[in-house]
């Protein structure tokens, strides 16, 4: 039996943050992707990246899915149930991707 995302209730209209990850802009780092909040809009970067931002804000907030926020990728990764979902149709006002 697949896996199934149970956390779609959380799922929001979110505004994307920053064009950029915006621990790394704060700070003056780098990062290697990125990574959009579907509960609040926060931009973070993924686990390749040295500071692994997205992950960090799941663990503080306890936000679950995130969406790819790199040019041409459409997917998005729910952190409580381990699953990858398709975020087609989600509501992001503005950009669903980094211009960076």
């Amino acid at each position: 039996m697949a896996k199934r995302c149970t956390h779609g209730d959380q799922i929001r209209e979110v505004t994307p943050s920053a064009d950029g990850c915006e621990d790394c802009l704060r700070i003056g780092d780098s990062w290697v992707h990125l990574r959009l909040c579907m509960t609040c809009g926060h931009v973070g970067c993924c686990d390749d990246s040295k500071n692994k931002h997205a992950t960090a804000h799941f663990r503080r907030t306890g936000h679950p899915i995130m969406r790819s926020f790199e040019p041409g990728e459409d997917w998005a990764w729910c952190y409580v149930d381990n699953v990858a979902l398709d975020p087609r149709g989600w509501p992001v006002r503005g950009p669903i991707a980094h211009s960076v």
